[in-house]
């Protein structure tokens, strides 16, 4: 496999062999089932997919029943594509967790970064903000000006400016994994990586 769905679980942090403190993340990675297999033929492309975490029959809509009872695998809350692993082969029903890593191995992780709400451009933008005095007014926070008079007479698109502010996918790379946990079936990985805890990640090999 190329990579596990999973979650966040919080930050901690351990030592290493120095006794040097090391900040790291601690990421429930699986168990994975195989719910579909994809191929050229019949969808035009590569894949294998995998589903994460149970979900009752009677919460499914009825075009996910169908997909999960053709493949005769128990309903799942999350689904993902990973590319296909040259000369392994997969079949319905596989499993995969954590044994998939191993101490030292280098992971990128994607998920969905915390969620601010509509925020100013100091904030979101990092802006220094006005002088408070000389005849500013009360405009220290405000973003000043945004383009030019006459001509163009127009915004540039891409202007930074005040908006919504995170809760969009951010992919973190090159996380060292410090541990590999099995019998919990969690990762530790150095850093932080974006989202709440238990918030959904990607993890990838």
């Amino acid at each position: 496999m190329r990579g596990l769905l999973g979650k966040k679980v919080g930050m901690t942090r351990v030592f290493d062999d120095d006794g040097n403190i090391v900040p790291v993340t601690i990421l429930e990675a699986g168990p994975c089932t195989v719910t579909q297999l994809k191929n050229i033929d019949s969808d035009g492309y590569d894949a294998v997919q995998v589903g994460y975490l149970d979900k009752k029959d009677k919460h499914l809509t009825k075009p996910l029943e169908g997909h999960f009872n053709k493949s005769g695998i128990a309903g799942k809350k999350i689904l993902a594509e990973f590319d296909k692993v040259p000369s392994f082969e997969y079949k319905l029903g596989q499993t995969f967790h954590v044994g998939l890593f191993k101490q030292g191995d280098y992971v990128r992780v994607s998920g969905t970064s915390k969620g601010k709400g509509f925020t100013g451009v100091i904030k979101r933008h990092n802006f220094s903000r006005q002088k408070k005095t000389h005849g500013t007014g009360h405009t220290e926070r405000a973003p000043g000006s945004i383009g030019q008079a006459s001509d163009p007479s127009r915004v540039f698109p891409g202007m930074r400016m005040a908006g919504r502010h995170g809760n969009k996918k951010v992919t973190v790379e090159n996380l060292i994994v410090i541990k590999v946990d099995k019998d919990n079936n969690q990762i530790l990985v150095k850093g932080s990586i974006p989202g709440p805890n238990n918030g959904t990640i990607v993890v990838y090999k």
